[in-house]
């Protein structure tokens, strides 16, 4: 292991070579290594034409993460699961300035662990009537060449995905302390992400790790059982700036992220939809009697903290894909983080844990859904979000409750005396004829036995039987004048449509 500079190592980084940058959303990427890489392609010209491999990207919307490698000429592929922090390398993808792919981010973050022990790749049923599935757009996001990378397979007369392995050339991660053998811990770290597996990757294609951390510390110093990367792995090392190492990209530390002791600090507004939303999700919980829960980013979020408001919170276990278990998962640009979390894995063995039906309940998030049930969540006009780990959870999940508001963008509600007044009505109607993009299949959800349902601060919907029903309506909304005319295609009021209960609107 050699101590360099950011300089140096965006040096070392070679053209055609294929990245794996570290981190999980909005947390944990090593923002010196990626913004000096930045910086010498605009000096030199070089390297050009990289491939990116990665889960899920982090970025900020803005300046910091993936994102400032996204410049013409610099980066040439990418294949992602998550891509919605990270606009200006999505549009490139959108645009076909760049080959790009978007594979479940579960699927990626296994991959890793595929590539390390030189495996072809791997084989999962996760994507199928996706998206994702070859039958459809077999995961591309444009046209541009080399075709699909995903292939649909037989195996034991039932039909599967398989997700081909890649050659990795280096890997930029993260950690907190370096000792003088190499050695990384992750104390400070709100995840471990994938960061121990994408080493053992790139070391077992012949690559290179850097590791960029807060400080060096001496022999010793590093208890065995903390180290996350072994020095083994590790071939450089950087020590950043605080500035280019916050924890989150929402904060620059938050204690109560890494020890479950610590007392949470102040939590976001919930508005009367999101409060609305996450209660009745709550009552879909304690009705499947559910221990552990799936919370995807956005106002699924918002039900952890609901439940820690209303005192039930200790009876289930949130989860959040990044490998937090426990706690109340962050919101906004801490989303990977948890406060107070109870443990912290590997974010491919969740994912393992999840896709063998481990979830009782997941709160997922929609953009737009159709009256068959279909869902989507990647892709929709020209704005590119990725799958994440939405496939992965939603075909793996006993009960899905989808949570949104009913339409979007400028959506106001209020309640008073126990009734939903709209105040202002979104711009966007999401309740569509058929999605842009199919993310989740709802017919296949029927043929796989999942409870669906789809939660709004308005009404509620239920997918039986390939048909979306109109269950429950909020007391104070009309369904001829507040719901029907901001729907499109057949959907079905319930015979036994009844009003939401009561209990929602008690603020």
């Amino acid at each position: 292991m050699k101590i360099i500079n950011e300089q140096q190592a965006a040096e070392l980084i070679e053209d055609g070579w294929t990245i794996i940058p570290g981190g999980f959303g909005s947390c944990g990427h090593p923002d010196g290594l990626t913004r000096a890489i930045s910086d010498r392609f605009k000096r030199e010209g070089r390297p050009r034409k990289l491939g990116l491999l990665f889960a899920s990207a982090s970025g900020d919307l803005d300046e910091r993460g993936v994102d400032v490698l996204a410049q013409s000429g610099l980066v040439a592929k990418a294949i992602g699961g998550f891509w919605g922090l990270i606009p200006r390398l999505g549009n490139m993808a959108l645009q076909g300035e760049i080959e790009a792919h978007n594979w479940p981010q579960g699927v990626v973050s296994q991959l890793f662990r595929a590539i390390a022990a030189k495996k072809p790749g791997v084989i999962s049923k996760v994507g199928l009537n996706t998206f994702v599935d070859p039958d459809h757009e077999g995961a591309r996001l444009n046209q541009r060449e080399g075709g699909a990378l995903v292939q649909k397979i037989v195996i034991n007369g039932e039909l599967t995905l398989f997700y081909p392995a890649l050659n990795v050339n280096c890997a930029l991660l993260r950690g907190t302390f370096c000792d003088p053998l190499g050695n990384i811990s992750m104390e400070r770290e709100v995840s471990y992400s994938d960061a121990l597996a994408q080493a053992m990757a790139v070391k077992n294609c012949g690559g290179i790790v850097i590791v960029q951390v807060e400080s060096l510390v001496g022999l010793h110093e590093i208890e065995p059982q903390d180290v996350k990367i072994p020095g083994l792995l590790v071939d450089y090392v950087t020590v950043s700036r605080p500035d280019e190492h916050p924890q989150t990209y929402g904060v620059i530390h938050n204690s109560a992220f890494t020890r479950p002791g610590v007392l949470t600090r102040g939590v976001s507004a919930i508005s009367c939809a999101e409060r609305i939303i996450a209660k009745r999700a709550l009552q879909e919980i304690r009705h499947e009697n559910a221990r552990i829960i799936n919370l995807g980013i956005g106002i699924p979020v918002v039900v952890a903290q609901v439940a820690e408001e209303l005192g039930c919170a200790e009876s289930v276990t949130f989860t959040i894909e990044s490998g937090v278990i426990g706690g109340r998962p962050a919101a906004g640009l801490s989303f990977g983080a948890s406060c107070r979390p109870v443990s912290i894995i590997e974010q491919a063995a969740l994912f393992d844990f999840y896709e063998g039906g481990g979830i009782d309940v997941a709160c997922l998030g929609f953009a737009e859904m159709d009256s068959f049930g279909n869902v989507n969540v990647s892709q929709f006009g020209r704005k590119l979000q990725g799958a994440g780990g939405f496939i992965n959870i939603s075909q793996s999940a006993r009960c899905i409750v989808f949570c949104g508001t009913f339409t979007a963008v400028g959506s106001i509600v209020d309640v008073s005396e126990g009734k939903v007044r709209i105040v202002r009505e979104g711009h966007v109607n999401k309740f569509v004829r058929h999605v842009s993009h199919l993310t989740f299949n709802g017919s296949y959800s029927q043929i796989l036995g999942q409870r669906v349902i789809f939660v709004t601060e308005r009404a509620v919907f239920a997918l039986r039987d390939g048909v979306v029903y109109l269950d429950e309506v909020a007391p104070g909304i009309s369904i001829e004048q507040d719901i029907m005319p901001f729907i499109e295609g057949g959907f079905v009021v319930s015979g036994s449509c009844r009003p939401m209960s009561d209990e929602m609107f008690l603020f």
